[in-house]
């Protein structure tokens, strides 16, 4: 596919940020952060716990600013949170007294981008494409874990974004539901091609979505390896036995070893 019409290109340059915090010596996070999202590719960054990997997501949503550096989408500063990157929350954005339609509809209607019956006709085949049709009428706390993670995938891009932030979106789903959940967003990025940072932990499900996984490490953290997965698409579960696979798994195994004993070192 030729990307050069895609939106949703980001450059990171020297990103630095700290937090401040009262009566204490400030928490230096990251450190001459850089690297570059490509359009129309599924980059996943991943990393220890507590490494800055949603601090990062929230500078590139603009959620919150560096300290120093700059982040530029389509070659325009990103200073404030916009409709053209969206993020995907680990906790529910689901507004519990709203119906899964009332929830889909609400962000273009509150920023009256289109009339409640286009509105709703996007909705409708969004919920469709989730497998979420008979339950448009249904209330958050009437959903399993996956339903709701697959309403907020439809409650997000039916504000058609150039750019799709996930922070560990499937984190605490059970094993068959969060293999279910990703196998949706690969079908789902595959045929959209919607530029895409996957926040992650687990190695196995980096490898499985990603063109390329980002590798954060140090303390602070900055970006350590980056590493190319070029595993063929359209990409099913069968790849994870692939001799290709494994290969990818070694070499991000070996990276992330080395960061977690020198983590360890530094701690003693």
């Amino acid at each position: 596919m030729n990307t050069t019409a895609l939106k949703g290109e980001l450059t990171v340059t020297g990103l630095r940020k700290w937090y401040h915090r009262r009566d204490q010596a400030p928490v230096h996070v990251l450190e001459d952060c850089s690297f570059r999202i490509e359009p129309g590719k599924l980059t996943v960054v991943m990393g220890t716990s507590g490494c800055g990997k949603s601090t990062l997501a929230y500078i590139l949503c603009g959620y919150i600013s560096p300290d120093e550096g700059q982040v530029l989408m389509d070659g325009q500063p990103v200073k404030e949170p916009g409709s053209d990157r969206i993020m995907v929350f680990q906790e529910t954005a689901l507004w519990p007294w709203m119906t899964v339609m009332e929830n889909v509809v609400f962000g273009p209607l509150a920023k009256s981008r289109t009339g409640r019956d286009e509105a709703t006709r996007k909705a409708l085949e969004l919920l469709r494409k989730f497998g979420l049709s008979e339950f448009k009428d249904k209330y958050p706390g009437q959903l399993s874990g996956g339903m709701k993670r697959r309403a907020e995938l439809a409650q997000a891009l039916i504000n058609s974004p150039k750019l799709m932030v996930l922070d560990e979106p499937f984190r605490g789903l059970d094993v068959m539901t969060r293999e279910l959940m990703q196998e949706y967003y690969i079908k789902l990025f595959e045929e959209t091609r919607l530029t895409t940072v996957f926040i992650t932990s687990e190695l196995e499900e980096a490898i499985f979505l990603a063109d390329r996984i980002l590798i954060m490490g140090g303390t602070p953290s900055r970006i350590v390896r980056s590493l190319e997965v070029d595993l063929p698409r359209p990409r099913t579960f069968d790849v994870l036995a692939t001799a290709r696979y494994l290969e990818i798994k070694k070499e991000a195994l070996e990276v992330l070893y080395g960061e977690s004993m020198e983590q360890q070192a530094m701690a003693c």
